[in-house]
């Protein structure tokens, strides 16, 4: 069996990949960059459809995205999610009808009032991020009704591990938090430290997508754990082992607006196909912290 992991530099392709080859499945890794896998833009239709026709996977997972809400990267969301994500399904409809497609997904295409987000949450489009998201789920629909196509979406929770970047805050603290254990002086730079999230393992996140692929009757699941914590909390956990105030170290950011005060799911129905995380907000910060 064969599976395309399209957006395979990042920490899901990884992780995925790694869970695949247990069930024996030889994974064609893409990425944009070409620092992992084959070289390839799933913005690029002929690309995209040429692959396709000559794998014939029986499995195609699209985690190729821009990681940002901003609206100067408008263009580049567009491109890698809404029109990736009609390439794949065209291609599919045509070439190879029996794969099963999984689209990611976001908490962030959903309306949040702060309180647990499942699948009957409204969308709302308050970035060019999520609209290209709510675009790609949209699309998912249509070729599964209208054409038959095994289409997943699994709307992704925040999930971390050490493949992350400085990029993202989680791996931004830990990083300096290793910086200060070694003597630096400097100061880490939050936005709003009371933001509550969750703080899910990557690694959790891809084995409850490998069980939502494999599914016939459910097809689009909230992805998390329904348990939220506030930033604060994870430096105040990851400085525990600096035998330092944390306080000293972190500089507030008075003009900064955060999209979010609370970003939680409700993962009833992904529960009810028989996946729970195994790795808690702890265990997770430990793991980032050590990089094993």
């Amino acid at each position: 069996m064969r599976a395309l992991i399209f957006g395979a530099s990042g920490q899901d392709g990884y992780y995925l990949s790694k869970r695949l080859e247990q069930e024996g499945i030889t994974c064609i890794m893409v990425s944009k960059s070409g620092k992992v896998g084959l070289q390839g833009d799933v913005a690029d239709y002929e690309f995209v459809r040429a692959l396709i026709e000559k794998e014939q996977p029986e499995y195609i997972f699209d985690f190729a995205a821009i990681s940002s809400t901003r609206h100067d990267v408008l263009f580049e969301n567009h491109d890698t999610i809404s029109t990736g994500t009609l390439n794949i399904l065209e291609s599919v409809r045509v070439y190879c009808p029996n794969a099963r497609v999984f689209l990611s997904g976001s908490a962030m295409q959903f309306r949040n009032e702060g309180v647990p987000i499942n699948e009957q949450t409204p969308f709302e489009a308050r970035s060019p991020y999520a609209v290209s998201r709510i675009h790609s789920v949209y699309a998912g629909r249509y070729y599964r009704s209208q054409w038959g196509l095994r289409v997943y979406v699994g709307y992704l929770f925040n999930h971390d591990s050490p493949l992350r970047t400085e990029h993202h805050m989680n791996k931004k603290i830990v990083e300096a938090v290793k910086r200060i254990i070694a003597g630096s002086d400097e100061y880490i730079e939050i936005g709003d430290i009371e933001v509550k999230k969750e703080f899910n393992f990557a690694g959790d996140i891809v084995e409850a997508i490998w069980i939502l692929v494999n599914q016939d009757h459910v097809h689009e699941v909230v992805i998390g754990s329904g348990m939220a914590y506030s930033i604060k909390d994870f430096v105040r956990y990851c400085f525990q082992k600096t035998g330092k105030d944390w306080s000293q170290y972190i500089r507030g950011n008075h003009a900064y607006v955060p999209e979010y005060q609370v970003l939680v799911s409700d993962p009833h129905l992904m529960f009810s196909l028989g996946w729970k995380p195994k790795m808690g907000f702890e265990e997770l910060a430990d793991m980032m912290l050590e990089e094993v």
